[in-house]
This record gives C-alpha cells, sequence and structure tokens, in this order.
C-alpha cells in the first residue's frame, strides 16, 4: 500500500476517537476496523483536535449525503472511499452505492464489508471512469472527501467532465486544500506522519467549473457550530479558536457543485 493510500488511517482514527467518546460521529465499523488493523499513527496525526476535526467532517458530508438522498433518486458514488462507512452510517434502501477506491484498499475493504443488491465495491482508480458504464441512473449524488488534494486539478477536472457526461443531473460535495495549506504541506502537515508533502491546493472553486460542466453551489461550513458544542470547556473554547472559523479556512475548505 502506497503513502497516499495510507492516509484513510488518519480520518479512521479520528472517527473511531469521537464515537468511542460518544461525541460528533457514531461509528462503531471505525472502532472496530481500527481496533483490529493496529495501524501506527505518530505526531500530529494521532491528536484529539484532529480526530475531532475528522469526525466532524464525516458527520457534514453524512448529512449533505442525507439530505440529497432525500430529495433525489439515482446513485451514490463515494470516490476514494477507504475505510470509510458512511454507506453503513447513511441509511440507502432506494439507492445504489458506489464505493470507489484502489484495488489495494478495495481488497482490504472486503475483510470488513460485504456487497449486497444496493452496496458496491470498486476497485479502480476514481480517475479512471470506465466502470461507469454499469450504471443507468440519470442522478448521482458524488462525494469526494479527502482525496481532491492528491489529485492534479487537471485529473479533477477530467473526472468531473466525465461525470457530468455520464449522468444528466451531479450533485457534488468535496473538501480541498488551499494553495497555502498545500505549500505548508511540505513540512507542517498530519499527512507528512505517513510520508505524504506533495498535495495540490485550490483557492478560486471556480476551477472546478472549468470545462467541466458544473456550477458552484456554495461554500460550507466543515465545522458546524452545532458539532463544535458536542465538545466542552477547553477543549470547545481551543478547537473554535485554532480548528475552525477564519483560521481553518486559511488552510481548508468545503464546496458543493451541480451539475444540471
Amino acid at each position: 500500500m502506497n503513502n497516499i493510500n495510507k492516509t484513510m488511517y488518519i480520518p479512521l482514527f479520528g472517527k473511531s476517537y469521537v464515537s468511542k467518546k460518544g461525541i460528533i460521529l457514531q461509528d462503531k465499523m471505525a472502532e472496530e476496523i481500527w481496533a483490529k488493523e493496529e495501524f501506527e499513527l505518530k505526531g500530529k496525526s494521532a491528536t484529539k483536535w484532529l480526530a475531532y476535526y475528522m469526525g466532524m467532517r464525516a458527520r457534514v458530508f453524512d448529512e449533505w449525503v442525507t439530505k440529497k438522498m432525500n430529495e433525489t433518486t439515482g446513485v451514490v458514488l463515494h470516490l476514494g472511499c477507504g475505510l470509510d462507512s458512511r454507506a453503513v452510517r447513511v441509511t440507502h434502501k432506494k439507492h445504489h452505492w458506489y464505493d470507489v477506491d484502489f484495488e489495494s484498499v478495495i481488497e482490504e475493504r472486503k475483510k470488513y464489508y460485504t456487497e449486497d443488491e444496493l452496496y458496491h465495491m470498486v476497485a479502480s482508480d476514481v480517475r479512471n471512469t470506465s466502470w461507469l458504464t454499469e450504471i443507468k441512473e440519470e442522478t448521482a449524488v458524488v462525494v469526494m472527501e479527502g482525496i481532491s488534494m492528491y489529485l492534479q486539478i487537471e485529473d479533477t477536472q477530467k473526472l468531473l467532465k466525465e461525470l457530468g457526461e455520464h449522468f444528466k443531473t451531479v450533485h457534488l460535495l468535496v473538501d480541498v486544500y488551499t494553495e497555502f495549506a498545500a505549500k505548508a504541506s511540505k513540512v507542517k502537515n498530519p499527512i507528512n506522519d505517513v510520508g505524504v508533502t506533495d498535495v495540490t491546493g485550490i483557492d478560486d472553486p471556480m476551477m472546478l467549473c472549468k470545462n467541466t460542466g458544473f456550477s458552484f453551489v456554495a461554500k460550507c461550513e466543515m465545522t458546524p457550530q452545532h458539532l463544535i458544542d458536542e465538545l466542552t470547556g477547553l477543549e470547545k473554547g481551543i478547537f473554535k479558536t485554532v480548528y475552525a472559523g477564519s483560521i481553518a479556512d486559511k488552510t481548508y475548505r468545503l464546496y458543493e457543485y451541480v451539475k444540471k
């Protein structure tokens, strides 16, 4: 497993950590997988502050997917799924769900997840969309959580263009590093702890609209107040000051797009 794939253990730890504490995110699968995998994290990647952030990010994506599924029919695509259990956390009784990641990651997933009539795992580089031919629905709800920074902007644009060509309507939620964060990541980022230093940053959300057919909808809140309020005392104050608001916005952003 390469270093980029190893980054999947950072959010897994975070989701396991907050779930055990009974705050922000209920994720028993993350607890189970983390306990069995015994992957060693060090430095900033294993701090409670990053764990809170990862838990909040996952919860925001969960709530967005739930909302979009209630509003639309079609399929859900989780691109770069890692070991995430969103397909378990979010009920999708009427939607086909495709979790997509590299072959080595999907092999790992299959130790814990089982495909059924609605749930599917696809072993593929997300930049290769040939597997989409098997999907006949016209609408897709797409989540790209924690992967845009590992793709070149041109690769992401190409991916979105191909998604837009296959589906009549696409709803997309994607988190991005800023250009400042990408530069800083060469020397200071929790992903450095698993050997990753080269990442992509995007300051202008319109970059992902260029030649893709997508329209920018909104900048979303990664750490909403109702989730910060699940922390208490000094931790709540420190997190709100250092890891949320304008300071966090300088490094990390969450964007919603649509293609119709």
